[in-house]
């Protein structure tokens, strides 16, 4: 029999992390997704207590968090959830939604600041195209990094998530890690 060795999408056998002065990046190797789709006419589930958020933000309670992705349509996060068959969970939540497993689609890198927001915002302003200081906590959008799209999840002031395509997972780290170590010269 094969031995078969899970890896992250960074291809390790742990999460990477790296410090950069006040900053960490983190790879999230434990974050289930799956994506939650109204079909006509249907009115919008609370699944796990959630309330699924408007246009540009996202909600979090114990576990669970979401973010809006379309008219209609969110991507629901879960911690801890990433090796579990989220996706059958969240379809229980609310079965008469569309719900298509997403975790290994996507990688989620957690920034995080001991300095507040000041240091993430400095980051970002150079790697995408929103106004940061607008950015609040509950914040949530996709935008463009470099050659790649992402989402971005404002989670405190002090703590961004950028999760993108897993395919990109090295330019994605590559693009994080290099913003942080010039901003931290």
């Amino acid at each position: 029999m094969t031995d078969l060795t899970p890896i992250t999408a960074l291809g390790g056998t742990s999460a990477r992390v790296q410090k950069f002065g006040a900053l960490t990046i983190s790879e999230n190797t434990e974050l289930g997704l799956a994506s939650l789709s109204l079909r006509s006419g249907q009115t919008a589930p609370s699944p796990f207590g959630l309330i699924l958020p408007d246009i540009g933000c996202s909600s979090a309670i114990e576990g669970f968090a979401a973010f809006w992705t379309a008219t209609g349509q969110w991507m629901i996060e879960a911690d801890g959830q990433a090796d579990r068959d989220f996706a059958k969970a969240l379809k229980s939540e609310a079965p008469q939604c569309s719900v298509t497993e997403q975790t290994d689609g996507f990688v989620a890198f957690e920034i995080e600041s001991i300095d507040g927001a000041g240091p993430i915002n400095d980051v970002m302003a150079k790697l995408v195209n929103i106004d940061p200081l607008g950015f609040d906590e509950g914040s949530a959008l996709r935008t463009g990094l470099e050659h790649m799209s992402v989402f971005l999840v404002r989670r405190s002031a002090g703590h961004i998530a950028v999760i993108g395509m897993r395919t990109l997972a090295d330019s994605l780290w590559h693009a994080l890690s290099t913003a942080a170590a010039r901003q931290n010269t």
